[in-house]
């Protein structure tokens, strides 16, 4: 399913109807180039699922795992972008994580350890706030 989201706003209400579908277990992966909206889509879907508009939610980047606690349990923030592969992520807890639901930016770093029953959002930059989004996966759940 494409979707064209025109505005930042357009991107938080993607993010906010997605984290109402979400459920323990799930992994969304966030895909796309540097600038596309990855941590902007995380931080609006972690504002969404807790009802907290002002939750801080930095960029896992250096941490490369951030954990909330929602109302819906543990939501894991992943930030792979400085992982070297798929070995790195047990030291993570990877596998303890996934009974919870995890965000995964660069989810390609995770190889085979990528969760069959994922939903992938693949986003591309199509102007100044304006995204398209490519959404592969959950088509029980999805609209």
């Amino acid at each position: 399913m494409r979707q064209h989201l025109p505005t930042l706003q357009a991107t938080h209400a993607l993010a906010a109807r997605l984290a109402g579908l979400a459920r323990p277990g799930d992994a969304i992966l966030l895909e796309g180039p540097l600038g596309a909206g990855k941590s902007e889509f995380a931080r609006a879907f972690l504002r969404a699922i807790t009802a907290d508009p002002a939750l801080e939610v930095p960029s896992p980047t250096f941490t490369l795992v951030q954990t909330y606690e929602t109302p819906r349990g543990p939501i894991h923030h992943f930030d792979l972008w400085r992982l070297d592969g798929p070995a790195a992520l047990e030291e993570l807890g990877w596998h303890d994580l996934r009974a919870d639901i995890v965000l995964v930016e660069w989810p390609d770093r995770l190889g085979p350890l990528t969760p069959p029953e994922s939903l992938t959002i693949r986003l591309s930059d199509s102007g100044p706030e304006s995204r398209d989004a490519t959404l592969t996966g959950w088509e029980a759940r999805l609209p």
